[in-house]
């Protein structure tokens, strides 16, 4: 149905350093809360772990935070 419709695909990359500061200031301001985008917390050598999850396209496996200190 994509090539039926006439759409058209792109990639690239976004410029983050242009939108770093704005988006900075909008989590400071508590005008945004990218948070909901983590769906797990991982002591650092739990790694693998994370890895092999997201390798195999495991439900659930959105983004997750590595605390190198263990805590949360």
């Amino acid at each position: 149905m994509f090539w039926f419709k006439g759409q058209s695909m792109g990639t690239g990359k976004c410029n983050v350093k242009n939108y770093n500061r704005q988006l900075m200031n909008l989590i400071a301001n508590h005008k945004a809360e990218p948070s909901f985008l983590v769906s797990h917390e991982l002591k650092l050598d739990q790694a693998p772990e994370g890895y092999r999850n997201f390798d195999v396209r495991a439900d659930g496996w959105t983004k997750v935070l590595l605390h190198p200190d263990g805590g949360r």
